[in-house]
């Protein structure tokens, strides 16, 4: 699975997943625990990339709920 990580101005860090089926122009997403869901596509072209520094705890959190291991994508 990939992720693509991006930061809100208040600094929340949300990650868009690709690869789980969602409704047409929206993408998964993860926040933290109990805060995943669909979110738009284009939410991803209005936030900032997360440096690694910012997005590495969720990707931990991330790593330990699915299967298989994230890997992270560049941010469009």
């Amino acid at each position: 699975m990939n992720a693509s990580f991006h930061v809100f101005p208040d600094g929340d860090v949300i990650a868009f997943l690709s690869g789980i089926p969602a409704n047409p122009g929206m993408v998964m997403s993860y926040q933290h625990i109990g805060q995943h869901g669909e979110a738009s596509a284009e939410l991803a072209h209005e936030l900032r990339a997360a440096m690694p520094e910012e997005y590495a705890e969720l990707l931990r959190e991330l790593n330990g709920i699915y299967d298989d291991e994230i890997e992270v994508c560049d941010a469009d």
